[in-house]
């Protein structure tokens, strides 16, 4: 019973995980600073798929099924959940470019809005005097009027 909830809970993690690779980057559009995090495991999540890196969680789930009789997942994940299910089979590739233009995307947005925000911060600091230089100039020091 224990092997069986590691591996539904690593199954729920790992649908978690596959989310926030694809929608994480959205989320530096409110918080600018999760970009760093989302281009780490976008970066792991690339070399698994491209390299072939070994997925901790794949490994997890396959460690509790075996211990808990339960074949394990011969192809990885992806394969063994959404592959034929989410999408059609012979749409592996399409549907890896799509995650892939939809985490570009999310990036992209991030990009704009900051710049934007940094623009209106700029704009916003130009027009303006801070209050203590605000008023009649002072004379320069050891400047006689």
């Amino acid at each position: 019973m224990g092997y069986l909830v590691i591996g539904n809970t690593t199954a729920l993690l790992h649908f978690a995980f596959l989310g926030y690779v694809v929608f994480g980057g959205f989320l530096a559009w409110k918080h600018p600073k999760a970009i760093r995090v989302h281009l780490a495991v976008a970066a792991y999540a690339l070399g698994i798929v491209i390299i072939d890196w070994p997925c901790a969680l794949t490994e997890l789930e396959n460690w509790a099924r075996a211990m808990g009789g339960s074949p394990v997942m011969e192809n990885g994940f992806i394969d063994h959940y959404l592959t034929g299910t989410l999408y059609p089979r012979e749409h592996l590739l399409t549907s890896r470019i799509v995650m892939g233009a939809v985490v570009v995307a999310s990036w992209a947005g991030a990009v704009v809005l900051r710049r934007r925000a940094r623009g209106t911060t700029a704009a916003g600091e130009a027009g303006t005097a801070p209050a203590a230089e605000a008023g009649p100039e002072r004379p320069l020091e050891g400047v006689s009027a």
